[in-house]
C-alpha cells in the first residue's frame, strides 16, 4: 500500500513543489516564489483554455445526465432481449479506443460539413459521457419499487409530479455519481478533444500538449496544483456530507 500511494502521489507532490520553483528549469531549484501563481491570472491563453475545459465539462455532464437518465427509463420499459442489445450498443463508446472514437467524430463532422470548434467538442463529450451516466443510474433505477410511482398516480399526481416526488429522490445519488464521473471524464479527455477541436479552441489538455515541444510554462504547474487542491477539498466535503447523512439516518432508526 505504501508503494501504491508513493507512485500515486509522488508525481503530484513534485508538481506542487515545481509550482513554487523560481527557476523555469525543472531540474534546478531556484528558490521559493509565488510568481507563477500571480502571472497565471494574467495569461489570457491559459485562462481561456481553463474556461473552455470547465464549461465543456459542466455542459456535457449536465446534458449527459438528462439524456442518460431518460435512456434508463426508456430501456427499463423494453423487453429483456431488446434491452440487452441496446445496452450493448450504448456501452460501445466506453469499450472503444479513444483514438477510434476521435477519428470517427472527425470524419462525421467533415461529412456533415459541420465547422470544427466548441460545439463539435461539446457534442463529442456528450456522446461519450452518456454511457457512464447509464452505467451508474440503471442499477439504481431497476431496484426501485414501481408500486410507489403507481400509487402516486392513483392518488391524482401527474406523471411528471409523481416522477419528481417518488422516483427522482431515490435515484438522485446515482445521478450525482454518474454526473461526477462524466464531469471527470470530460476534463480528463485529450484524444477525442484533439480530433474534434479544430483551430482556435483549446482546452487544458490540448494546450499542454501543444506546449510540450516548446516547454510547459511554470504557470501550468500552478494551475494544475490549484485544480488538485480544489478537487481534494471537494472530495473531503462530499465525504463529510455523506458521513453526516449516514449518521443522521442511523440516529433516526
Amino acid at each position: 500500500m505504501a508503494l501504491i500511494f508513493l507512485f500515486m502521489y509522488a508525481p503530484i507532490a513534485l508538481l506542487i513543489v515545481q509550482s513554487f520553483n523560481k527557476s523555469k528549469s525543472r531540474g534546478r531549484w531556484g528558490g521559493f516564489t509565488f510568481e507563477w501563481y500571480g502571472s497565471l491570472f494574467s495569461d489570457e491563453s491559459i485562462i481561456e483554455a481553463f474556461t473552455n475545459t470547465i464549461t465543456l465539462a459542466l455542459l456535457s455532464s449536465l446534458i449527459a445526465v438528462v439524456l442518460g437518465t431518460a435512456a434508463c427509463i426508456f430501456l427499463t420499459k423494453l423487453k429483456k432481449r431488446t434491452r440487452s442489445i441496446l445496452m450493448g450498443v450504448a456501452n460501445v463508446p466506453m469499450l472503444n479506443a479513444d483514438i477510434v472514437t476521435g477519428i470517427s467524430f472527425m470524419l462525421l463532422f467533415i461529412t456533415l460539413r459541420i465547422e470544427f470548434g466548441y460545439s463539435t467538442i461539446l457534442l463529442a463529450h456528450i456522446t461519450f459521457n452518456i454511457p457512464y451516466v447509464i452505467l451508474n443510474v440503471m442499477p439504481s433505477y431497476r431496484d426501485l419499487n414501481p408500486h410507489i410511482y403507481e400509487a402516486a398516480l392513483d392518488l391524482g399526481a401527474s406523471p411528471a409530479y409523481a416522477f419528481f416526488k417518488t422516483v427522482l429522490p431515490e435515484i438522485l445519488p446515482a445521478i450525482l455519481s454518474g454526473g461526477l464521473m462524466a464531469f471527470t471524464m470530460s476534463i480528463d479527455d485529450f484524444i477525442i478533444t484533439h480530433f474534434t477541436a479544430g483551430a482556435g479552441v483549446q482546452t487544458l489538455s490540448t494546450k499542454i500538449y501543444s506546449e510540450v515541444k516548446l516547454g510547459i510554462k511554470p504557470e501550468m504547474y500552478a494551475l494544475s496544483s490549484m485544480i488538485f487542491l480544489a478537487v481534494l477539498i471537494l472530495l473531503i466535503l462530499v465525504n463529510r456530507v455523506q458521513g453526516s447523512s449516514r449518521k443522521a439516518q442511523e440516529e433516526e432508526v
